[in-house]
């Protein structure tokens, strides 16, 4: 009898240990991530992209909007506004080692998204998921009050892909991706979402390795920062870069005194 409870306690403990994988220890595996903006996922997962590029890893970044709203400056149009965040990102994603032709634009006006035909939005997002068949999915989260109830892109954006992440199980649902494009249905085994609120963030990533090099890279985006977000200038100046900078650590969530990125970890859609 105690032996046999024995083996079920180490087959529990196996099971537990192959289940609870670190993210950011995974090597040689798909990681598909979904961003509203063309910066969230530097700001919101930067550290823990380099750390999975740095294991070898294949990052796809798919970017919803093309972030051409947010300038205070009068001279901006949306237009170069968009050509500037699309340089920007491809830039940042570059230096923590994401080629940028594993980048997708969907190219929805910024703030538009939730405006945008959801049929058309979930479906787009499900061929993707398909098409990656990724062994992991990161993605935004509605999260804190600031992102649930101002941020409209990043609600709907949260909101939409898991509604593809469940679609893309159901072959019936957008059925043609199977019959013409060859898409077959696809189950998503585990989902990290980063701006989570403090109080659903359940996993926590140390990047003490790499923060500085998410900062440089965060900084590579200089459009959404000041003083080029009220007037643009493509470049920085010395002591405004070194205070952003200093925004940034001061501003990187700690955890038992080192730097990390919080994440929701969930292993499936509510099925009801």
């Amino acid at each position: 009898m105690k032996l046999t409870a024995l083996m079920v306690l180490i087959f529990m403990c196996i099971v537990a240990q192959a289940q609870n994988t670190r993210l950011e220890i995974l090597h040689g595996k798909t990681i598909l991530l979904f961003t509203p903006h063309p910066d969230d996922d530097v700001f919101g997962a930067g550290g823990t992209i380099a750390l999975l590029n740095r294991n070898q890893n294949k990052i796809y970044i798919v970017i919803y909007t093309n972030d051409d709203k947010g300038s205070y400056d009068p001279a901006m149009t949306s237009q170069r506004l968009a050509e500037i965040r699309k340089h920007e990102e491809e830039v940042s994603e570059g230096l923590i080692g994401t080629p940028k032709e594993n980048i997708t634009w969907l190219g929805y006006d910024d703030g538009m998204l939730e405006y945008a035909s959801q049929p058309k939005l979930v479906e787009e997002a499900t061929a993707i998921i398909r098409r990656i068949r990724p062994d992991v999915l990161l993605s935004v989260d509605p999260g804190e009050w600031y992102e649930r109830w101002h941020k409209t892109d990043h609600r709907m954006a949260a909101f939409n892909t898991i509604d593809a992440v469940r679609a893309a199980e159901f072959w019936l649902y957008f059925p043609n991706q199977r019959l013409q494009q060859g898409l077959q249905p696809y189950k998503v085994p585990e989902m990290y979402f980063f701006y989570p609120s403090p109080q659903e963030a359940n996993y926590f990533v140390n990047i003490d390795d790499v923060a500085e090099l998410k900062f440089d890279a965060a900084a590579k985006q200089v459009s959404q920062f000041e003083p080029a977000v009220n007037k643009y200038r493509p470049d920085w100046e010395p002591a405004d870069l070194a205070k952003a900078k200093s925004e940034m650590r001061s501003e990187q969530p700690r955890k038992d005194g080192h730097y990390v990125e919080a994440f929701r970890y969930a292993t499936g859609f509510v099925q009801y």
